[in-house]
């Protein structure tokens, strides 16, 4: 009877984690991301222990004189020349089962060259909430999975 007993525990826990990195991975897939009159698919994939999401499409990816954008106000100057279809937005996030969230990560804003604290949800099973916060002041948007 105990050797049963010792087999149903470990059984349980291996759902649990099974179950508990299933949600984790909700966020894995693309999502659309406007700011102003940019538009951008992002997709977020595992990266180590936790998740990334990184720019895989943009709506204008050229300047007026035809060459591919670059972020050119990158703080870390040697990331100056990817172009603005290859940036990594959101970084080092990891989910947080009791609070069903993704945190501990940073978003990078390129048109302002600025990193801030992420805090990702799901506002429903399709809508991602994605709110950067710097001291007191935050700010959220929504990004459709598609």
């Amino acid at each position: 009877m105990r050797k049963l007993l010792i087999a149903c525990i470990g059984m349980l826990m291996s759902v649990a984690s099974v179950q508990a990195q299933t949600k984790a991975d909700d966020l894995l897939g693309v999502y659309k991301a406007v700011q102003g009159d940019e538009v951008s698919k992002v997709e977020f994939r595992k990266n180590g222990d936790g998740y990334m999401a990184q720019v895989t499409w943009v709506n204008k990816l050229k300047d007026a004189n035809g060459n591919i954008r670059l972020d050119v106000k990158n703080p870390d100057k040697s990331k100056r020349n990817t172009p603005i279809n290859k940036i990594v937005l959101i970084d080092k996030v990891t989910f947080d089962e009791a609070k069903g969230e993704w945190s501990g990560g940073r978003i990078y804003d390129p048109t302002r060259g600025k990193f801030f604290k992420v805090r990702l949800s799901f506002k429903d099973a399709k809508t991602l909430k994605v709110r950067g916060s710097w001291g007191p002041i935050s700010e959220s948007t929504y990004w459709p999975k598609y």
